[in-house]
């Protein structure tokens, strides 16, 4: 499991790369998710590694 925090804003970035966060179900400064890890979730943090924080959670 991955907990994923978004810690910069949407304001001038990409559509694909708004698309991803929302896809990620990010919409403000701060808020976080958790989410299985898989390839497909590793591929979506690629591309806004600049603009999240990830973090390995244990359960």
């Amino acid at each position: 499991m991955l907990r994923i925090v978004l810690k910069k804003g949407y304001i001038g970035i990409p559509d694909k790369q708004r698309k991803t966060l929302e896809a990620l179900g990010l919409k403000r400064i701060g808020t976080s998710v958790t989410r299985e890890d898989n390839r497909a979730l590793q591929g979506m943090l690629t591309k806004v590694a600049h603009l999240v924080a990830v973090e390995k959670v244990t359960e």
